[in-house]
């Protein structure tokens, strides 16, 4: 009977399916073709590592280097005596100043850096650029580092900031401890630098710098007819130490030590040969320094004694000692607009009686003015008592005397710098 019938009366159900045919027998035995696996490439042999120091190793790829660039353009006009400028008391555009530093860090540790500096101050300077500085750092720890070239002199609060018109208030820094003509002289010695950083908890912490080296810069200028057969500094070696509290307080100390070397010939009496003289100037300087800021407040002072002994070729040994302070006092009264003021005050020799030619006061009061980022000008008055810091060259030579310059006077500064 066949299972899909219809039977009268029932009900339909569905067809049952059949089961499907088997497939027919696989007659066929060739075997497959099996497709052959590739034989495995020779191991290349393994090179051994480079032979490199793990703390010296550059990453692979360098991080940007830094790039900064700065130019001052001055104004400068004192109503008596010539300061600092020649011709001053007739106004002088003679104060320019143009840099470019850069740096780069080489590992994590070890950085690299260089400036570029151009100026003109009167008859110092013809715009030839210079090393200014340079240098190799290398960072072990907080404690201890360890930078050679030509570095930065870390001597009382700002000198190493005495290129950096941004970094400060005034036009002029104190001139009895920053004085603007030596500022090639004593801005960065050739040699070595120990620094470090040690914490000390809720008493703030201590940062230490020792350094030794020697100074390069031009030779003296000498009277008419002197030939300079020698100039050259065999050392300079110093330490600072700055106790930095939580409470906005710096407190800290410098001291420094010298020599100057100078042998010159000059014109002897009328028939006979030029005599050689030779000049021996050890320095010995300290200073203490203090320095408060709190919010846009910053008041700070320093005082110290310069010290020199005399050794001159035929002439009995003399010394001379500097005394050295000032008072400073800035706020920062808008983002755009910060006033300040100070006093400065240098004796030149502690010995001598308090004659005008032995002292010079200095009033000064500046108005900075930041017009954006990378954009600032500032206005400076001062008012100075004294005639010790006035420079004969300046005022008519070897013939004038002190006792015919002015004992007071003023000077007025116009200053605009443009950094990046």
């Amino acid at each position: 009977m066949d299972p899909n019938a219809v039977v009268p009366g029932a009900a339909p159900q569905p067809p049952i399916e059949q089961p499907p045919a088997p497939p027919p027998p696989f007659t066929d035995l060739t075997p497959l073709p099996i497709a052959a696996e590739p034989a495995p490439a020779p191991a290349a042999p393994e090179e051994p590592p480079p032979a490199i120091i793990p703390w010296l190793s550059l990453p692979p790829r360098l991080p940007p280097t830094q790039i900064h660039a700065f130019v001052s353009q001055g104004y400068f006009r004192s109503t008596q005596n010539n300061y600092l400028i020649d011709n001053s008391t007739h106004g002088s555009f003679e104060f320019t100043e143009v840099g470019i530093n850069f740096t780069q860090l080489l590992t994590d540790d070890l950085r690299t850096g260089i400036q570029l500096f151009s100026r003109q101050l009167g008859k110092d300077g013809d715009f030839r650029a210079r090393m200014d500085w340079f240098y190799l750092d290398y960072h072990f720890a907080d404690w201890l580092g360890l930078r050679a070239g030509r570095t930065k002199i870390p001597f009382g609060l700002y000198n190493e900031v005495n290129d950096i018109d941004s970094a400060r208030v005034p036009i002029l820094l104190p001139q009895s401890l920053y004085p603007i003509v030596n500022r090639n002289l004593l801005l960065a010695q050739t040699g070595v630098e120990l620094y470090g950083y040690l914490g000390l908890d809720i008493a703030g912490g201590l940062e230490y710098r020792f350094y030794g080296g020697t100074l390069y810069a031009d030779p003296p200028v000498l009277a008419a007819g002197a030939v300079l057969n020698t100039y050259r500094v065999p050392y300079l070696a110093g330490v600072r130490v700055m106790w930095e509290t939580p409470i906005g307080l710096r407190l800290g100390g410098s001291l420094q030590a010298l020599r100057f070397n100078i042998n010159a010939s000059v014109p002897g009496p009328p028939g006979m040969s030029p005599l050689t003289l030779e000049e021996d100037l050890p320095f010995r300087l300290w200073l203490v320094s203090a320095e408060y800021s709190l919010h846009d407040l910053l008041l700070a002072g320093e005082f110290g004694h310069w010290h020199a002994d005399v050794d001159l070729t035929g002439a009995p040994q003399t010394s001379i000692t500097n005394q050295r302070f000032y008072g400073l006092a800035s706020y920062r009264a808008a983002t755009w607009f910060w006033p300040g003021v100070y006093y400065s005050s240098l004796l030149s020799d502690i010995h001598k009686p308090l004659t005008r030619d032995n002292y010079q006061h200095d009033f000064a009061a500046t108005l900075r003015f930041d017009i954006n980022s990378y954009w600032l000008v500032k206005l400076e008055g001062h008012y100075i008592d004294g005639t010790t810091d006035v420079l004969p060259a300046l005022n008519g030579g070897d013939t004038v005397t002190m006792e015919s310059l002015a004992r007071q006077w003023f000077v007025f500064l116009v200053k605009t710098t443009a950094y990046f």
